[in-house]
C-alpha cells in the first residue's frame, strides 16, 4: 500500500471502505466489482486517502475496461445514446470522451506546418463564432480562437513563436481583420484569396444590383424580374430546361441592360481561374476591374476596387495552388458533431472535437 498523493509507502492504515465499480458487461448483463479499499494516512505530508487500484482511474466509479467499452460505443451512437443503454448521465460519457480526445490531440503539433488556412465557423445557436486555422498539408485543425477578429489568432502567434518564418502561404476570405493580422505576424508569408470568397462577393453585388434595378423599375417590367435572383448567380450550364430558365433569364437581361452588364461581367470574371500563367491572368484582372469602373454602377464599381486592392492575394492563387475549401468543408462534420453530441456545452470539449476531425469519418446513412 502506498499513499495516492505522493506515492510514498511510508503509511499508517486506517480503516477501509467498501465501494463498487462499474465493469465490462457480460452479455446483456450489468456487471459490478465491489471491493473492499483500504484508507492509509501518509507520514510525509499527512494526507488521509483511499489506495489507487490498477482497475481504475482515481475518482472514478467505473473500471478503465468499462470506460472503453463506453468510447468504442460513442463510435457508432450518439452520447445519449450509450448513456441510456448503460444507464448513466450524458456528462459520464462525454468526459470520457473528453480524456481520450485531451490525451490524443491536446496542443497539436506545429512543427512542420507550411501552409495554413484560416477562416471563421459558426457553432451552436446564435451569432458564435470560432477562429479555425489549418495546416493544408495534413488537413489537420491546429489552432481554435474565440470569435473573428484579430485579436482571436494572437494565442496563435504566440504559440507559432519562432517557426512564424516557415509559413509560406495563408489561405483566407478577404476580411481586413485576418488580412491584418496576418500580415503583421507573417511578413514573408503570401496571403491567396481562393475562388470561392472572390465569387460569393461578386454573386452579391450582383444581388444588390438587382434590388437596386426592381425597386426603380415599373410594375410590368417587376413583374419579369421576379424570380430572378438565383438565375443571376447560377452558372449557365446550370440552368434548367425543364423549368424554361433560360428564357426566364433571357427575358430579364433583355429587359434590363444595367443588369445584363453585371450578369456578363460576372461570369467573365470566372474566367480568371482558367487561366494558366501569372502574367496574362494580372492583365486580364485589370482589364476586368477598368471595365466593371466604365459600366458606372456602384456595386461593381465597389467590386472592382476591392479587387484591386487585394490584386496580389488573387494573383497568389497561381504561385501556391491552395485554397481555404477544406477549411469550409469542415462545417459539415461540425453539424454532424452538433447533432451526434446533443449540443455541446463546454468550450475545451468544442475544442478538441475540432482538432480531431480530420481522423474522423461520418457514413450518411438512412
Amino acid at each position: 500500500m502506498c499513499c495516492a498523493s505522493c506515492g510514498s509507502d511510508n503509511v499508517i492504515r486506517r480503516g477501509v471502505k467498501q465501494r463498487e465499480f462499474r465493469a465490462s458487461p457480460i452479455g446483456l448483463k450489468r456487471t459490478v466489482i465491489v471491493a473492499t479499499l483500504p484508507r492509509v494516512k501518509c507520514r510525509d505530508y499527512g494526507s488521509l486517502r483511499q489506495i489507487n487500484v490498477g482497475f481504475s482511474s482515481p475518482r472514478r466509479s467505473y473500471t478503465k475496461g468499462w470506460a472503453k467499452y463506453a468510447l468504442q460505443l460513442t463510435r457508432s451512437m450518439t452520447i445519449k445514446d450509450v448513456a441510456d443503454l448503460l444507464g448513466v448521465t450524458w456528462d459520464v460519457i462525454k468526459e470520457i470522451k473528453k480524456g481520450d480526445l485531451r490525451r490524443r490531440f491536446a496542443n497539436p503539433s506545429l512543427k512542420d506546418v507550411r501552409r495554413i488556412a484560416i477562416d471563421e465557423i459558426s457553432i451552436g445557436k446564435g451569432h458564435r463564432y470560432v477562429t479555425l486555422v489549418m495546416n493544408l498539408d495534413t488537413g489537420a485543425i491546429i489552432f481554435v480562437g474565440d470569435g473573428k477578429s484579430a485579436e482571436s489568432l494572437v494565442p496563435f502567434w504566440k504559440r507559432l513563436g519562432r517557426r512564424r518564418h516557415r509559413i509560406e502561404a495563408v489561405a483566407m476570405d478577404m476580411s481586413s481583420a485576418y488580412i491584418s493580422a496576418v500580415r503583421g505576424n507573417l511578413p514573408k508569408a503570401d496571403i491567396v484569396f481562393d475562388r470561392f470568397h472572390v465569387v460569393k462577393l461578386m454573386n452579391e453585388k450582383l444581388t444588390t444590383l438587382r434590388r437596386q434595378l426592381h425597386r426603380q423599375a415599373s410594375v410590368d417590367d417587376k413583374a419579369v424580374l421576379k424570380g430572378s435572383r438565383w438565375l443571376l448567380l447560377k452558372n449557365p450550364e446550370n440552368l434548367s430546361e425543364k423549368r424554361d430558365e433560360a428564357a426566364h433569364l433571357d427575358a430579364a437581361l433583355k429587359l434590363n441592360e444595367p443588369l445584363a452588364k453585371g450578369y456578363y461581367l460576372k461570369e467573365e470574371l470566372r474566367l480568371f481561374w482558367k487561366e494558366t500563367f501569372r502574367w496574362p491572368t494580372q492583365l486580364f484582372l485589370r482589364s476586368w476591374c477598368n471595365r466593371a469602373i466604365a459600366a458606372g454602377l456602384p456595386p461593381l464599381k465597389t467590386m472592382a476596387k476591392t479587387l484591386t486592392r487585394l490584386e496580389d492575394g488573387l494573383l497568389s492563387c497561381f504561385d501556391h495552388r491552395i485554397s481555404s475549401g477544406p477549411i469550409e468543408g469542415t462545417n459539415n462534420k461540425i453539424k454532424t458533431v452538433q447533432r451526434q453530441s446533443y449540443g455541446i456545452r463546454d468550450r475545451e470539449y468544442i475544442e478538441l472535437l475540432l482538432y480531431s476531425l480530420h481522423e474522423t469519418k461520418y457514413a450518411l446513412v438512412g
